[in-house]
């Protein structure tokens, strides 16, 4: 897969690929159908593994040849040492764990840098609908409140508290919209938060 393909198919994944280096150790969890491992292998020489618990979607990741672990990563990252991977991304999947500080202990364990990003409960759309009493309902949370598989609602600014007192440095932060970055009112303008984080 090449950059082109990646930016029709996932243009916030085409975003966030430029944070990670070419030939990098990667881990990917929570990874899907594996379309970003698929692309860092392919077009920036990485290797790596990803997580994934759903049965449906390790098929289209061995499809894809990336090297996946069916696994529930709110289980723990034991089987990885210390600083294993050059990049560790968990990408719009932190909000569906129950121990989200746990996890990214785990991940500022095994990895030099990270890549989190998730839906911003904070932007405008989701809001408006809470004001209108309704839980929103958007691209970036496309599920009614009844069948959500997400167990957290963040903002951007709970998140950079979070990162802090977990022992996170947050060495940049983006809001993206349809994948194309927000910097004015961003908590406010941007429908996915993410964050390139090193432990301090």
């Amino acid at each position: 897969m090449n950059f082109s393909e990646l930016r029709v198919l996932r243009p916030d994944l085409a975003f966030i690929a430029h944070w990670v280096s070419a030939g990098s150790h990667v881990l990917d969890l929570g990874c899907g159908d594996g379309v970003m491992l698929d692309y860092l292998q392919t077009d920036k020489r990485c290797t790596g593994y990803g997580i994934e618990i759903d049965d449906v979607e390790i098929p289209a990741c061995i499809a894809r040849g990336v090297s996946v672990i069916q696994q529930d990563m709110g289980a723990g990252l034991a089987i990885f040492a210390d600083k294993a991977f050059d990049t560790v991304l968990c990408l719009s999947a932190l909000q569906m764990l129950k121990d989200v500080e746990g996890t990214l202990r785990e991940i500022a364990r095994v990895g030099r840098e990270a890549i989190v990003s998730f839906p911003n409960f904070a932007y405008w759309p989701h809001r408006l609908a809470l004001l209108r009493g309704r839980m929103p309902v958007s691209k970036s949370l496309p599920y009614d409140w009844y069948d959500t598989p997400n167990l957290r609602c963040a903002t951007i600014s709970d998140f950079e508290a979070l990162a802090n007192e977990v022992g996170l440095d947050v060495l940049e932060c983006v809001a993206l919209d349809d994948g194309r970055p927000v910097s004015l009112l961003r908590n406010w303008r941007g429908s996915l938060a993410v964050f390139r984080l090193r432990k301090k």
